[in-house]
């Protein structure tokens, strides 16, 4: 399993995608305002996704 890191970009539940603001032993923490219809959404500004449930798009150098 490949555990994103702070800054990643990932994408769960069927298409939901956020940045990664910190990393525990079992999830992250996802911004979710990272999405162009963040709004329309009606969604929190963040949630919490287990390492099980993510994919990683684009990898945090840092």
């Amino acid at each position: 399993m490949n555990i994103a890191k702070v800054g990643s970009i990932i994408e769960f539940k069927e298409g939901l995608t956020g940045i990664v603001e910190k990393v525990n032993e079992n999830s992250v923490i996802v911004d979710l305002t990272y999405m162009e219809n963040f709004k329309d959404l009606e969604l929190d500004r963040r949630t919490v996704v287990n390492h099980k449930n993510y994919k990683i798009i684009k990898e945090s150098f840092s």
